[in-house]
């Protein structure tokens, strides 16, 4: 009997584990930097994994913008072809679709200034997340006809009303796809010793 209940103690913990592996990482660029010139987005973005169900939050002052831009407009700092983009100070991103996505300052000079990022972004590993908090704007548009190649923009959600908090804006969360690794093998482990 004792062992009985012990197995469906483990077994209700794995449920929990599962579900909040399957949740959707939110990812505040820059970390306390927020989104500025001189920050590296480089560095920050080099230890994360980007999933499609994921959240970007830019944060940042009056005077800088978050456009979402092509490949080529990023190499190059190009701005005024911004597939998407938002002033507002407080911009989420949900990441839709899997593959490159570039991210701009649209005022000239800021992208030279270092105010760039380049995430890929991997297929789901779970399902799950994905949506846009309550109260906002999705603002979304095509990407020009010339450009075939890319897959469809993120949509970028203009807060309503104001800020955006969200508690759990962390880019230190585990990502789903290792929470699961972890919590089969302890389970795994402790499941020998039994």
């Amino acid at each position: 009997m004792r062992m009985e209940r012990l197995r469906n103690g483990i077994a209700w913990l794995m449920i929990i584990c599962g579900i909040e592996a399957a949740a959707a990482a939110v990812f505040t660029v820059g970390d306390t930097s927020g989104w500025s010139i001189g920050s590296d987005y480089s560095t920050w973005a080099s230890d994360k994994t980007f999933s499609v169900g994921d959240t970007l939050v830019f944060t940042y002052p009056s005077g800088h913008t978050v456009d979402e831009v092509s490949a080529s407009d990023y190499k190059t700092c190009t701005v005024g072809n911004a597939i998407a983009s938002d002033s507002s100070g407080s911009t989420s991103v949900s990441l839709k679709t899997a593959g490159p996505h570039y991210y701009i300052c649209g005022v000239p000079g800021h992208c030279g200034g270092g105010m760039k990022l380049s995430i890929t972004v991997s297929a789901a590993a779970a399902a799950g997340g994905g949506g846009v908090a309550p109260g906002n704007t999705t603002v979304s548009t095509a990407p020009p006809a010339a450009v075939t190649a890319l897959p469809p923009p993120a949509s970028i959600a203009v807060p309503a009303g104001g800020g955006f908090t969200d508690p759990y804006a962390s880019s230190a969360r585990l990502s789903p796809a290792a929470a699961a690794v972890l919590a089969f093998y302890g389970l795994a482990i402790f499941m020998w010793f039994v």
